[in-house]
């Protein structure tokens, strides 16, 4: 897997390379994962509905391809997009968002962290004090959220892991498309990384995880 550092860009072309790069590439086209940090932005899933927009403001709203319904991208973020051959790793989607989320775990494991699934809520979560009050999210708050696009058994997009972020804007949302859900970073339980160390980290796992079987 070839790793790109795009470093500071904006979402809408960013997306539009996944798009292309996918489309034109052939059995033989290396696996990439591109780790990026996006200036703020709200983007729509592909089935995202406007209504949990709440406020978006002066943040730019972009349309997706995506899975999933809306979510918040910004400085201090990591941006990680695995664009991966599905046929050749042998595996489907479910799977694929299954090795993204315990990439993220792990990640989260060496910080000391407790990251978890919820049942059809894909992403990552983690108890902390912010947590929501009741519900299947009971004491839980999104750190990572995840949404994928297959097209010619490839898949892109990937997941978001909030490292030392504004976390106001996702309170101008219902964060992928639940409301009141609340929304913690890394900085706000105590783990006080860069955003550098905690991309390289992620790359590690997912390359780990999403490496073709010899």
């Amino acid at each position: 897997m070839l790793l790109r550092h795009l470093g500071r860009a904006e979402y809408l072309p960013t997306s539009r390379a996944m798009r292309e790069f996918t489309g034109q590439r052939t059995r033989d086209t290396a696996d990439e994962l591109w780790l990026v940090e996006h200036p703020p932005v709200f983007t729509l899933g592909q089935a995202g509905r406007r209504d949990h927009l709440l406020a978006p403001g002066d943040i730019e709203v972009v349309q997706s391809d995506r899975g999933g319904q809306v979510t918040y991208h910004g400085p201090g973020q990591v941006v990680a997009y695995p664009l991966v051959d599905l046929r050749r790793l042998g595996i489907y989607v479910k799977e694929l968002v299954y090795r993204i989320e315990q990439s993220v775990i792990q990640v989260l494991d060496h910080y000391g962290l407790d990251g978890r699934r919820v049942a059809g809520a894909p992403g990552i979560y983690v108890p902390c004090a912010q947590g929501a009050a009741s519900g299947p999210f009971a004491g839980l708050a999104k750190i990572a959220a995840l949404g994928i696009k297959v097209s010619r058994g490839a898949s892109y997009h990937g997941v978001a892991l909030n490292v030392a972020m504004d976390l106001a804007p996702f309170g101008r949302i219902d964060p992928c498309g639940y409301a009141g859900l609340p929304t913690v970073d890394l900085a706000t339980l105590g783990i006080d990384v860069s955003w550098d160390e905690a991309a390289a980290l992620l790359a590690q796992r997912l390359s780990l995880h999403l490496r073709v079987p010899e």
